[in-house]
């Protein structure tokens, strides 16, 4: 077993300690927010990326399930392992290969991996659907001359792995990809899931569509997919992420033009346009090509987000630190006055240099009615794949009804 190190609160002696005072005291809902290092360096050629957990209920000890995986090289991910927690996060158990959701080797001599698994309990069933999406390696390294990818998941039940299965789509917009990679999803009361997909033909920009599907407890099938969002910026709109608050959804959305974007629906097909995020001033995010995920509270919806700014101008793609605000859901944009560092830097961000780690490809889970987790996995590519393994504690001051 792993034990607990390096917990420690970051609220007070930081910059953003004034802003969470008022933010707290107005707010009523976030109490602290405490990092805890489960690994320091190293994981099998390199270290942990991807972590990602979710709540498993159990009368007596809820179990919390981590998938993660190693990282040795830009978009080169080792297979995918999982880990869990019984004990609130204190000791996790020893880290496993998901054998499904490992490497395939093909005819060609090309290795089929998995990588991007987001991890979400289906209560209907029972069990935990992990979903990703493949990735093909013919060298030691990522080969950016990728075929044609798809979804792959693994159903996880009282410690087992089910097979390896495809989630399919004919459409010929989605000849060369589509995916739901990275992404957050709501699970219905039905059992059916609703989810979002990115989606293109080769070499044209990719689109955001609603993706509703059923679950039987062991396949994945689609039901229903809503019209398209579109930004022909870059490769378009990428890894779109999924919630549902006070009855509406809510997509947040990686883009290539300096920005990140929301979109809401009342039934989680039909999506008003996109709008760029935003401070409640006006103010637009400048943003670097990085994904955004939800922190959903039942009385309050939070971004979790990285973003240009003084501190970070050093940091690739400004992909640290980790910040968090409130989002203004009539006006769909962020309050400033709440923003505050999730994680923080790990260095100088602005003269560390190839020092200084990034973070950027996270999880955010609800673990309990007073407690929600962000993982994340920092890496130093060009300081010997040095990186931590970290998770952080937001806990409320008010319960959150969602669990």
């Amino acid at each position: 077993m792993m034990n607990r190190r390096d917990f420690f609160c970051l609220t007070a002696g930081t910059s953003v300690a004034a802003p969470f005072a008022a933010w707290a005291q107005s707010q009523g809902l976030v109490k602290s927010i405490k990092k805890q290092v489960l690994r320091g360096y190293g994981a099998p050629g390199g270290t942990w990326f991807h972590p990602r957990c979710c709540l498993v209920p159990r009368k007596e000890k809820p179990l919390v399930l981590m998938t993660l995986q190693g990282i040795s090289g830009s978009d080169f991910f080792g297979p995918v392992h999982w880990t869990t927690t019984s004990d609130e996060g204190t000791t996790w158990s020893d880290f496993t290969p998901a054998d499904p959701l490992g490497w395939v080797k093909l005819e060609d001599g090309t290795n089929e991996a998995v990588c991007d698994v987001t991890p979400e309990y289906h209560a209907k069933t029972d069990g935990v659907i992990a979903l990703g999406h493949n990735v093909f390696y013919k060298t030691t390294h990522f080969d950016r001359n990728q075929p044609s990818r798809w979804p792959i998941y693994a159903i996880w039940k009282d410690g087992k792995w089910g097979p390896r299965r495809k989630l399919a789509w004919d459409d010929p917009r989605a000849s060369y990809i589509y995916t739901n990679n990275c992404g957050q999803r709501v699970n219905l009361p039905n059992g059916d899931v609703m989810m979002s997909f990115t989606f293109g033909v080769k070499d044209k920009p990719r689109s955001v569509c609603g993706v509703l599907c059923s679950f039987d407890g062991e396949e994945l099938k689609i039901k229903q997919t809503g019209p398209a969002l579109n930004n022909p910026a870059g490769r378009g709109l990428l890894e779109p992420s999924l919630t549902r608050f006070q009855d509406r959804f809510y997509l947040t959305i990686r883009a290539e033009d300096k920005r990140g974007y929301v979109a809401v629906s009342d039934d989680g097909l039909n999506y008003e346009p996109q709008k760029a995020w935003a401070w409640d001033d006006g103010t637009p995010l400048e943003m670097s090509t990085t994904q955004q995920h939800w922190l959903t509270h039942s009385e309050a919806l939070f971004l979790v987000y990285t973003r240009k700014d003084v501190s970070n101008t050093g940091v690739m793609r400004w992909r640290a630190p980790l910040w968090m605000a409130q989002v203004d859901t009539k006006k769909l944009c962020l309050i400033k006055s709440t923003e505050q560092i999730a994680l923080p830097l790990i260095g100088d961000g602005v003269n560390g240099g190839d020092k200084v780690a990034f973070f950027g490809n996270f999880g955010v889970a609800n673990v309990s009615k007073n407690e929600s987790w962000i993982t994340d996995g920092s890496w130093c590519p060009k300081d010997g794949n040095k990186g931590e393994l970290a998770l952080v504690r937001v806990v409320w001051d008010q319960p959150n009804a969602l669990i």
